[in-house]
Order: structure tokens, then C-alpha cells, then sequence
């Protein structure tokens, strides 16, 4: 059995199928542990969602912002946008089955036995893994509950921009996933930059990549979203999995064990 990691799919079908095959993935055999992002930009948000839904309990995935987007347009009443490629899953005969499945998702896994944290935006250095673990299940819980419709009506925004236990309600849901799913430059106290988007040299003042802190673990966090990366922390134990496949870049599968990636050219 062999567990392999891959990065941002949004919707790019064809490439998924093409790098699992290359090291002949097998569900009965192997696992798939997925970055967030399944869908939408790519051509075929619809096959991939329903391929990773197949997979079972040989997928372990984690929601990305585009599957959150998808999540607040089918339950809380936001519109597509103008280059969203979702239509055809909320067309679909089965999409009230797929959606109660990513409803069912993740915000963040962590393999003790691997040391390894998974999310898609990766964790900011104010929090602990178990102190992720709980906040992502706080949002998980919602998601899946009756307050869903809450949520998703309220998730959009970019404040509050900093942790603080005191938060309640939608605020503290909306940072606790801005962290998990949006998060690329913070201050040395954890406060959020959402608005920029490319490399690390693009840095806004007073600001630096999330895994440039330090941290109090040793802990490997292997993440997604930061496509402007290549791949590329400057560190082995931070691991960017988003290499752009949508934007015509590569999609990336990497063992977890070995750490060996293989990238399929889009």
C-alpha cells in the first residue's frame, strides 16, 4: 500500500488520470490524499468530483476555497462567478449525493504516525496542530450541521484578519477558514494579508509567507493553494503541492513516505 499526496486538481480531470496511472494507483491498494481544490477553473469539475467520490475510503481529502465555493454557491445562495466551472455538478442528476459527500470533508488531517499535518492553505504558526485540529473541527461541525446556510451565507471576507479565542459565531468561523483555505502572507503576530497572491518576494511590508516563522514542532505540513510556489518553501518539512496545473503548470503526486513527486506537464 502506498499513500500519495497531490495537489491543486481544479477540475483538470484528464491530468489526474494520467499521474495516477503513471504509478499505477490502485483504490484496493492505495490511498489518495487530496490538497483542497478538487474543483472548479478546470474543464471537468463534474468527473473529477465524482472520481475522487469513488474512491471511498481510499481518498482522504481536505477542502480547498474553490470546493468551499462551490459549497456557499449550491447552500448559500452566492451566484457563480463569471470563470467558475461548476455549472455542470450543480446540473448534474447526482450532485445532492456529491455535495452531502464534500459537506463530509475536512478542513485538516494530521498522521501522527507520519508526523504530518495536511491542509490546503497549510497552518499559521500561532496555532498548534491540536489546536488546528480542534478549530478546523469547529468549522467542519457547522458545515455538516443545520448551520450550514449560516455559515455559508456569511463566509466570504477577509476580516477579522487576526486569531483571538475570543471570537463567536460567523467571525471566528471566518478566520478559522481563512487560515485553512486562503492564507499565504502573515505578520509575526498571525494577522492575515489576503490580497496578495504571488511569490514570496512580493511580500507586502511587515508581512512574510506563513512558513517562514517558526514553529514549537517538528511537525510536516504538506499544503496546496499557493500555485505562484512551484512547489518551492525553501524547506523540506513545508511542503507545496500546488504547481498549477490549471494555469497550464504541472500536476504534482507525491509518496508521502519517500517524498518522491512526480508531475504531470498541463
Amino acid at each position: 500500500m502506498t499513500d500519495y499526496a497531490i495537489g491543486d486538481i481544479q477540475g483538470c480531470y484528464d491530468e489526474l488520470r494520467t499521474v495516477l496511472d503513471t504509478v499505477s494507483f490502485s483504490p484496493s491498494r492505495d490511498c489518495l490524499w487530496v490538497a483542497g481544490d478538487l474543483i472548479n477553473r478546470g474543464p471537468s469539475s463534474l468527473d473529477t468530483l465524482r472520481f475522487i467520490e469513488q474512491l471511498g475510503e481510499s481518498a482522504k481529502v481536505v477542502l480547498g476555497n474553490h470546493d468551499l465555493h462551490f459549497l456557499a454557491v449550491a447552500i448559500g445562495g452566492h451566484r457563480l462567478r463569471k470563470k467558475d466551472t461548476l455549472a455542470d455538478i450543480l446540473e448534474a442528476p447526482d450532485h445532492q449525493r456529491l455535495l452531502a459527500w464534500l459537506r463530509q470533508q475536512h478542513l485538516c488531517l494530521h498522521d501522527q504516525k507520519r508526523n504530518l499535518v495536511m491542509s490546503h492553505a497549510g497552518i499559521p504558526h500561532i496555532w498548534s496542530v491540536a489546536q488546528a485540529m480542534a478549530l478546523a473541527g469547529e468549522v467542519e461541525a457547522v458545515i455538516r450541521g443545520n448551520d450550514a446556510e449560516s455559515y455559508f451565507t456569511h463566509m466570504y471576507g477577509n476580516e477579522p484578519d487576526c486569531w483571538s479565542d475570543e471570537l463567536e459565531g460567523t467571525d471566528r468561523w471566518r478566520v478559522i477558514t481563512n487560515y485553512l483555505t486562503r492564507m499565504r502572507f502573515v505578520s509575526d503576530a498571525g494577522a492575515l494579508e489576503l490580497t496578495s497572491k504571488e511569490g514570496v518576494e512580493t511580500a507586502p511590508e511587515g508581512y512574510a509567507p506563513w512558513f517562514e516563522f517558526p514553529r514549537d514542532d517538528d511537525v510536516r505540513v504538506v499544503f496546496g493553494h499557493w500555485a505562484a510556489l512551484d512547489g518551492n518553501t525553501g524547506q523540506d518539512r513545508f511542503v507545496g503541492l500546488d504547481t498549477g496545473c490549471v494555469w497550464g503548470g504541472a500536476l504534482t503526486l507525491m509518496n508521502l513516505d519517500t517524498g518522491e513527486k512526480l508531475r504531470c506537464d498541463c
